[in-house]
């Protein structure tokens, strides 16, 4: 009759109490509850992290811009400035040229070239490049004021003439995504200067006055006595509820020439 292994002998060969096996080095088994601690301490981490950069995204966005939308921004503007250098001028051609030739004055040939470039734009198409000294802004704006058309920069109103057709040219913008640039529109005062740069001529603006109104404050693009640009922004910041509207005069127009122009 065999003997029964010793116990030292059964843990020599991997044999647990009551047969059961175990492959030798293991330790011992690790309680359900460790494992969950060991999980949450994990999961803490993770939220810990998270935390930590939405809180730096909104500081961020309080402080400065969105930074995301403010990179994607960013690449849109230097793709929208590469293009826009390369824009050809409504009076590229000879034929152009003599049909802008016809006409007298400078402020009926801005008109014709911007009523002529204006039928050639399509939403999101670079149109211009506006600066504003006071707030640091120089941007290429695009030509509509649809979501997409805004992640890309400013916008030009296609209900409104552009610079240089009678009446009030209009430009809308972000004040804390997507590059943000109206975000400081509000610290604009009378006299500051508004320069939007056409491919067929400069414009130079005066601030009049700054006003809030609600969005649906259509009043503000009715055509004046005189040619005006309008610069538009959510008013306050992260709030759709109005508007904050920047009014401003044209001061002076000068006709871009094309090359080879007489």
């Amino acid at each position: 009759m065999s003997r029964r292994p010793s116990r030292g002998a059964r843990r020599r060969l991997g044999l647990g109490g009551r047969g059961r096996y175990h492959h030798r080095g293991d330790g011992p088994p690790r309680h359900p509850i460790s494992v969950v601690r060991e999980l949450l301490r994990g999961l803490s981490a993770v939220l810990l992290v998270a935390g930590t950069i939405v809180l730096a995204d909104v500081a961020a966005t309080l402080l400065w811009q969105e930074p995301v939308t403010a990179l994607i921004a960013k690449l849109r503007q230097d793709d929208l400035g590469n293009r826009l250098d390369r824009v050809p001028l409504p009076t590229a051609s000879p034929v152009q040229r003599r049909a802008l030739a016809e006409i007298e004055g400078d402020r009926a040939q801005l008109a014709f070239l911007a009523r002529r470039f204006k039928r050639g734009l399509t939403h999101g198409d670079p149109a211009a490049r506006i600066r504003i000294r006071k707030i640091h802004v120089n941007k290429v704006v695009v030509f509509g004021t649809d979501h997409d058309d805004l992640t890309k920069g400013p916008g030009f109103y296609p209900s409104q003439p552009l610079p240089g057709a009678p009446g009030t040219a209009a430009i809308a913008g972000h004040r804390t995504t997507y590059g943000a640039p109206f975000r400081h529109i509000d610290r604009l005062r009378r006299g500051d200067r508004i320069d939007v740069e056409m491919p067929y001529g400069t414009f130079s603006y005066r601030v009049l006055r700054l006003r809030s109104v609600t969005p649906d404050s259509v009043w503000v693009l009715r055509r004046r006595p005189y040619d005006q640009l309008i610069l538009s922004a959510c008013d306050p910041p992260f709030s759709a509820a109005r508007r904050l509207i920047a009014f401003a005069r044209l001061e002076r127009a000068t006709v871009r020439r094309a090359r080879g122009a007489a």
